[in-house]
């Protein structure tokens, strides 16, 4: 059974920094592209970053860039993202997904989810 379990979410303050975690089981995780979406109130799910297989390659939304930095280590299968300068509009459930396809994630061509992490970003 694939799970992915995002953690490390939370309240946090305007300008301050959160680091995001997603352990991954159930799945050969070097062979998938991995990646972040985000969900704000009332709005749909959307793209914040991929990282392809070995992890040398990144891609990121075009509004997020500079703030938000994805990683992962194939040998714990977890993926992290850190993001810096937090603002309120970055406020959101923020979900752990991977995929087949390092240029499809962003498309939402996602064989797994995780269940969310919710960030709160306070003015």
């Amino acid at each position: 059974q694939v799970q992915l379990v995002e953690s490390g979410g939370g309240l946090v303050q305007a300008g301050g920094s959160l680091r995001l975690s997603c352990d991954a089981s159930g799945l050969t995780f070097s062979s998938y592209t991995v990646g972040w979406f985000r969900q704000p109130p009332g709005k749909e799910r959307g793209f914040v970053a991929a990282i392809n297989r070995s992890g040398g390659l990144t891609t990121y939304a075009d509004s997020m860039n500079g703030r938000f930095h994805i990683s992962r280590d194939n040998a714990k299968n977890t993926v992290a993202l850190q993001i810096d300068s937090l603002k309120p509009e970055d406020t959101a459930v923020y979900f752990c997904a991977a995929g087949s396809s390092f240029a499809g994630l962003r498309q939402k061509q996602v064989d797994y989810w995780g269940q969310g992490t919710q960030v709160t970003v306070s003015s």
